[in-house]
C-alpha cells in the first residue's frame, strides 16, 4: 500500500486533480502480482469502476511502473475492450504471443525505459517496442536519458507527459 500511495503522490495526484482525471491504483490481492495470479480481480474491478464513475465511452487508460508496467500490459491483453491506451514506465508485454499482441493491437501504447536501467530492461523493451511497431501497433517508445529503472522524468512536473499521452489516445491514437 505504501508503494501505491507514494506513486499517487509522485506521479498522478497533482496533474489528475488539475485535469479532472480519476486515478485508481489497485493493490495486488494477497501480494500476488497482477501477472502472477492477482489478475483474478479483473474484469470485475473494471466493471465496478465503470459503474461508479462516468467514464467517456467506458474506456480507461492503464499504466504502471516496473512490475506495474508488466501488469498493465498483461491486464490489457486479457481485457482489451476496457482500454484506450497502455503506458509503461518501464514495462513490457509478458509472453508476447501472437494472440496477446493481437489483443492489444488497437490500443495506443507508450513504452518508456531508463537509459541506465540497472535491471537490464532497456534493450529488451526497445526490442519489443520495435517488434510491436513492425507488426503495425501504434507504439511510442522513449529511452529516458540519464535515468535508472525508476524514471524521475515522470515525477512531479514530468507527470504532465503521462496525461498528455492519455489525451493523445483519447483524440484518436488508438485504432
Amino acid at each position: 500500500m505504501n508503494v501505491v500511495e507514494n506513486s499517487i503522490r509522485r506521479n498522478w495526484q497533482e496533474e489528475a486533480e488539475r485535469r479532472g482525471y480519476i486515478v485508481v491504483l489497485p493493490v495486488a490481492p494477497d501480494g500476488e502480482l497482477f501477472f502472477q495470479g492477482g489478475e483474478r480481480i479483473f474484469p470485475e474491478f473494471l466493471d465496478k469502476i465503470l459503474a461508479d464513475y462516468k467514464i467517456v465511452d467506458n474506456k480507461v487508460h492503464i499504466a504502471g511502473i516496473s512490475n506495474g508496467g508488466i501488469s498493465a500490459f498483461h491486464i490489457a491483453a486479457l481485457h482489451p475492450q476496457y482500454f484506450l491506451s497502455i503506458t509503461a514506465f518501464p514495462g513490457f508485454l509478458p509472453s508476447a504471443t501472437e494472440a496477446r499482441v493481437r489483443a492489444i493491437s488497437k490500443l495506443c501504447i507508450h513504452m518508456h525505459v531508463g537509459e541506465f536501467d540497472q535491471l537490464g530492461w532497456t534493450d529488451p523493451i526497445e526490442q519489443q517496442a520495435s517488434a510491436l511497431k513492425k507488426k503495425g501497433l501504434n507504439v511510442h517508445f522513449t529511452i529516458e536519458k540519464e535515468q535508472q529503472h525508476r524514471l524521475e522524468t515522470f515525477a512531479g512536473e514530468g507527470a504532465k507527459r503521462l496525461f498528455e499521452e492519455f489525451e493523445e489516445a483519447r483524440r484518436g491514437c488508438a485504432k
